[in-house]
């Protein structure tokens, strides 16, 4: 029977097979694209079996899901980190959108996140995880602002989520630009003038 530093063991090997898949995955996924990466040769370059892989996913759209969810959790988890003790909720949302719009650059995001995994995952599920990891934030912000007296009185459940589909839209519009960057910075034109129109 095992010890419980054995199963720590096992338990370490474990996430570190993930892991590995998951880095790998996700550089090729962002290189190539979704299409243009078969298993075999994920499982190749993370150093690890086909039945390593197909015990921690269900197969490369499983893995792809898995991988979106790693970045979305990333860019909200940056998010967080970045807003500024002591600024105002408005400033808070603007510099947010302006943040979030910034890693819409990011040729990973832009491929992954709004290219690959809306087309592959499906619509739901692609909405589903990206506001598990943004409505909350984008909720908790309008709720302290409504208290605090800088936004108008009103529901927050449907204000935050136009406010997700906007950014979701703007993200889409980005990625999708033939000039990102132009279109990134009439975007976030466009997302402080939405921020600035809650102001009470």
């Amino acid at each position: 029977m095992p010890t419980g530093s054995q199963k720590r063991t096992q338990a370490e090997r474990s996430e570190a097979t993930r892991a590995a898949l998951l880095k790998v995955a996700r550089r090729l996924f962002a290189e190539r694209g979704y299409a243009g990466v078969g298993t075999e040769e994920i499982v190749r370059e993370a150093g690890v079996t086909r039945g390593a892989l197909y015990h921690h996913f269900d197969g490369k759209r499983d893995l792809l899901r898995a991988v979106y969810e790693q970045l979305e959790s990333e860019i909200a988890e940056d998010l967080a980190e970045r807003a500024v003790p002591g600024a105002s909720v408005l400033e808070t949302l603007r510099s947010g959108a302006d943040r979030f719009l910034e890693h819409c650059l990011e040729p990973e995001v832009q491929r992954i996140a709004l290219l690959d995994a809306p087309a592959v995952l499906g619509w739901e599920q692609w909405r589903a995880i990206g506001a598990r990891y943004g409505l909350g934030l984008i909720a908790g912000l309008l709720t302290a602002g409504i208290e605090a007296g800088e936004i108008r009185r009103q529901p927050v459940d449907p204000l935050a989520h136009a406010l997700l589909g906007a950014l979701d839209e703007v993200a889409m519009l980005v990625a999708r630009a033939e000039h990102p960057r132009a279109a990134r910075a009439e975007a976030g034109e466009t997302l402080a003038l939405l921020v600035e129109a809650l102001r009470a």
